[in-house]
């Protein structure tokens, strides 16, 4: 039973990254409205492929909640009917949560497999949830969690709602990515919690307490790597997507903030490295960390000075959640460490 719980606990962590990385996707083709309205796509639950299936069709059954685009808007049934020869706006009603009205096939359905991912992390999830009642004897921490894991996946999907609505507001572009690595810090948790087996490694509380920053200082950077991503979304609106070489001309402060920000992440995480490994404490994922942090410095002098490359953008992003990933994991093997050897 312990082992069913941990493999679905990781099967639910890659899906929540997959959601993650779809969403960086999302992000960088400008896909975010592929589908205007929540939670199914242009009142389909499988999104239609071509624009003729949202044109007004006579002689044409609908059902209640499909939706239309007539004259640049959106119209939704009112119920289920059948049209006649003309057009009657009596069985529609206006769409009135923004007024976006395009048709992309291309970003609908970038846009639906990234919903149809966050659907199958929740369904993961929930059975977590389920499989944790073994659990409630002994450790009750891991059943409360994992229902508590549940509701956050559940208020995931609600802000994923808030910013289609919103029509992609920043803030909340944000505050929907902040929530992803809440999320993913609660999986992984569940899973060094419920880890079995000795574990032959040292504590050192200075070593812990720079983990706890590194953390801090990584969810900083992904939070002003949002906003970076906000302005460049916004020069892309002004030059085009054809002018990358324009897309970070005269940056924000905040640009700035976050490439210098890089060379404290490089520097603390290095420093942290050394003490590790200088003082055999065994902590092998510090490796993971240091591999992350290049690779994520690629990416983003490629973006810089490459102009953009292909799918530098999504890239960044989804090595920057798994440096957070990695890190957090490192701190709580830090801390069981430091608890195991108080309860010897």
């Amino acid at each position: 039973m312990h082992k069913n719980f941990r493999k679905i606990a990781k099967i639910s962590l890659v899906l929540v990254y997959l959601v993650i990385a779809a969403g960086a996707i999302v992000r960088a083709t400008g896909s975010g409205m592929g589908c205007p309205d929540w939670p199914k796509c242009f009142g389909y639950y499988i999104p239609p492929t071509d624009a003729s299936q949202l044109a007004w069709q006579a002689d044409h059954f609908y059902d209640k909640g499909q939706v239309i685009i007539l004259d640049e808007a959106l119209r939704v049934a009112k119920k289920d009917f059948s049209t006649s020869k003309t057009y009657s706006a009596t069985h529609w009603e206006p769409y009135t949560k923004h007024a976006y009205a395009l048709f992309n096939p291309w970003h609908t359905w970038i846009e639906f497999i990234n919903r149809l991912f966050g659907a199958l992390a929740g369904l993961a999830t929930l059975v977590l949830a389920v499989a944790s009642f073994g659990y409630w004897k002994q450790k009750k921490i891991i059943t409360v969690l994992s229902v508590l894991t549940v509701f956050a996946m559940g208020f995931q999907a609600w802000l994923g709602a808030t910013v289609v609505y919103s029509v992609l507001a920043p803030a909340k572009i944000t505050i929907h990515m902040v929530m992803a690595l809440i999320i993913v810090a609660m999986l992984l948790f569940l899973i060094q919690k419920t880890k079995e087996g000795e574990q032959h490694l040292r504590f050192r509380k200075p070593i812990y307490r720079l983990l706890v920053l590194a953390v801090f200082i990584s969810l900083v950077q992904i939070v002003l790597g949002t906003q970076v991503r906000q302005f460049v979304d916004h020069q892309i609106d002004l030059v085009g997507e054809s002018a990358k070489k324009l897309w970070l001309q005269d940056p924000t402060v905040t640009f700035y903030i976050h490439r210098s920000f890089s060379i404290l992440v490089v520097v603390l995480n290095a420093f942290v490295a050394y003490k590790i490994i200088n003082n055999a404490m065994g902590y092998q994922k510090i490796k993971w960390v240091l591999g992350l942090i290049l690779l994520e410095i690629v990416s983003g002098m490629a973006m810089n000075y490459l102009d953009f490359p292909f799918s530098s953008q999504p890239v960044h992003l989804i090595l920057a959640t798994l440096l957070f990933g990695t890190q957090f994991y490192l701190v709580l093997e830090v801390f069981n460490t430091n608890r195991n050897a108080k309860t010897l």
